[in-house]
């Protein structure tokens, strides 16, 4: 493990809440893991026995419905973990997880985490943070997928992944439209409609690129309520 590495590892929510002492002793036996594209790193209904800590790239945990659709549950990238709270169960998974890009992550054996909670109980409130997260994450898809349109959907997407404060952004899509159609709760042929709604609030797309003429602009589109726009049709 690179001390870059260790880095990420350590500003984790998993681990932020321990001492530096305790974070080296823990990743002393944990693993650093490449996977190509469209690798599998564990599968829904395996046994849970590791979390993993992404240090590049990006991942997505998905469940596979009775009818054969597939759900994303969400996609992570550097410094979020996962699969933490079932490991600890000793469960199994209940979503599958696979690399989206190319990427590499940190397993940590559960049983070695759990020993450190023993002796070092901040471990056992860094779990609490990062099961907070999740919980947070999946309020916020539940209120998105109620409260907003598509095309809101993708514009508040398209705003995390901007860097800028105001005026015109360049963004890159960090992954393919079907799977941002997923993560947002979309059909391929919806996610067009609301790629196409967009360009009336200046956002256009070539390729992976989308270039959005106006943050502030794209901002106000994305909070405001869908009443108004149903009101102004």
């Amino acid at each position: 493990m690179t001390p870059d590495e260790r880095k990420i590892a350590s500003g984790s929510i998993l681990l932020s809440g321990a001492s530096q002492e305790a974070i080296d002793l823990l990743l002393k036996t944990a693993r650093v893991r490449g996977f190509d594209r469209g690798a599998t790193l564990f599968l829904q209904g395996e046994k849970a026995n590791a979390i993993y800590v992404v240090l590049n790239g990006w991942v997505k945990l998905y469940r596979i419905a009775p009818n054969g659709a597939e759900a994303v549950v969400g996609v992570f990238t550097k410094g979020r973990s996962f699969g933490e709270a079932v490991a600890f169960q000793h469960d199994v998974y209940p979503v599958a997880a696979e690399a989206v890009t190319d990427c590499r992550v940190i397993r940590i054996e559960a049983e070695a985490y759990l020993r450190q909670i023993r002796e070092n109980p901040e471990f056992a409130i860094s779990i609490l943070s990062a099961t907070f997260v999740h919980l947070q994450s999946l309020v916020a898809q539940v209120e998105a997928l109620k409260a907003q349109t598509g095309a809101q959907r993708l514009a508040e997407f398209l705003l995390e992944l901007s860097d800028c404060a105001a005026g015109n952004c360049e963004v890159v899509l960090p992954y393919d439209k079907v799977l941002i159609a997923g993560r947002l709760g979309m059909k391929p042929e919806s996610l067009s409609r609301a790629f196409a709604k967009l360009r009336d609030h200046g956002v256009n797309i070539r390729q992976n690129h989308a270039s959005i003429t106006d943050i502030a602009k794209l901002r106000d589109f994305a909070f405001e309520d869908p009443a108004m726009s149903w009101s102004k049709n």
